[in-house]
């Protein structure tokens, strides 16, 4: 009974529903605090995401003439769907990552602070990631509206994507930001793994493309069926794969236990080191 009953005390959740007031505020202080005295504040989270697919939607359409063979029709409109609704999925898991390594040593008096919940930091990094994909989401349904003047009702199922996307992030943000303390090279080998993990999913070509001996490697990653899933959910109509969601979800909840655990035993050393 004991067993149990500190399993679940040290259930990841918990510190979520525990410290949400701080989470919030802290979240809400971020986001703002990106955007503070730039000349058109919060309006970056719109163009940021919208050059990015301007430039990667001309380089990989007009350029590489990169296609999704959706039809003899298929527009550059549709090939910029496709490529804005992955970009939003991975953006929201690469900024996650590539915070992570400098969430601890970034805040050292709160280190010191022995009353801080110091897992709750990257509740507060995914929840102002959270807020620019919420942005870029509404961007993207919006084009849909305006590039192909319909919107599919399977776009309901998107929050069975977002659900694995954020365990999946924050359980690899408790990991990596707990090593990041140790091992000082991570900010920079985040950055590689992030970028590597950038093209081996599909997000800017369609998985089919890919010959059938290496599709498994693109697997290896987690994010290529919630790209698929939500490309699928949102631009093609189709339902979602339910068993290839719930696996996923399953590694979801497998990270974020495992990460959450690894913070928890390891931080205890953090004064030490800062």
């Amino acid at each position: 009974m004991r067993v149990i009953k500190r399993v679940v005390s040290c259930a990841p959740w918990i510190s979520l529903w525990r410290y949400r007031g701080l989470i919030w505020q802290m979240a809400k202080r971020d986001v703002l605090g990106r955007y503070r005295g730039s000349f058109i504040g919060l309006a970056w989270s719109f163009f940021y995401p919208l050059v990015l697919l301007a430039v990667y939607t001309f380089v990989f359409s007009a350029v590489l003439k990169v296609r999704w063979r959706t039809g003899p029709r298929e527009s550059m409109g549709t090939f910029a769907l496709a490529l804005f609704s992955g970009m939003i999925v991975y953006m929201l898991f690469s900024e996650c990552l590539n915070k992570a390594p400098g969430l601890i040593l970034a805040n050292p008096n709160l280190v010191k602070k022995v009353v801080f919940p110091l897992e709750i930091l990257p509740w507060v990094t995914l929840g102002s990631a959270f807020f620019h994909f919420l942005v870029s989401f509404g961007v993207l349904l919006a084009a849909c509206l305006v590039l192909t003047h319909s919107l599919s009702w399977t776009v309901v199922f998107a929050p069975l994507v977002v659900v694995p996307l954020l365990l999946v992030s924050v359980g690899l943000m408790w990991f990596i930001a707990s090593l990041g303390v140790y091992l000082r090279d991570m900010a920079q080998v985040m950055g590689l793994v992030t970028l590597t993990l950038n093209f081996l999913c599909p997000i800017f070509y369609p998985i089919t493309e890919v010959p059938k001996a290496y599709r498994p490697l693109l697997y290896l990653n987690p994010m290529t069926p919630l790209v698929e899933q939500m490309r699928n959910i949102v631009l093609w109509g189709r339902m979602p794969d339910w068993l290839q969601l719930g696996a996923v979800t399953l590694v979801g909840l497998v990270f974020s236990y495992l990460g959450f655990i690894w913070f928890q035993k390891t931080k205890k050393g953090f004064a030490d080191v800062l």
